[in-house]
């Protein structure tokens, strides 16, 4: 839950099929166009490959099946979000296959609110809040869960 006692926080928009998705900027490390991937055999369905990012491999995650989507248009390459989770020992990165790359926009708390009992299955478990903007809504994803596979 964003905290609504803050001042406003800054997110990083995309696009997935047609809602308007954001992370928080803090957990962005960078924006890639469509990388070379190496299939991983036996992986969750999520895991799309890994990427060779300069001697850094990382794990490919696709935002479309995280969330049950139906799959991109043929020809249509995702964007990379390359995120960090964790700290310290702990601290790992992971691209987040996304439709579109939006702007970064700061969000003032007060609009936010938890996620409505209409929104089920996967969705709801990675939205940690929605947001009211002049253009419609934004949803704000969880990073820590949308790159935990399981």
């Amino acid at each position: 839950m964003i905290d609504i006692a803050g001042s406003s926080r800054q997110y990083c928009t995309f696009r997935l099929a047609q809602y308007h998705c954001g992370i928080d900027v803090l957990a962005v490390h960078e924006i890639l166009r469509h990388q070379p991937m190496t299939r991983v055999p036996l992986a969750p369905p999520v895991v799309k490959g890994l990427i060779n990012l300069r001697g850094q491999i990382i794990t490919a995650l696709d935002m479309r099946t995280r969330l049950s989507f139906p799959p991109r248009e043929d020809g249509k390459a995702p964007i990379n979000i390359v995120v960090g989770t964790g700290a310290g020992e702990d601290e790992a990165a992971a691209a987040l296959l996304v439709d579109e790359i939006g702007d970064v926009i700061d969000i003032d708390p007060a609009s936010c609110e938890p996620p409505p009992d209409t929104i089920n299955g996967a969705v709801r478990d990675l939205i940690q809040s929605v947001c009211k903007l002049e253009k419609g809504l934004l949803l704000i994803l969880d990073v820590a869960k949308a790159t935990r596979i399981e």
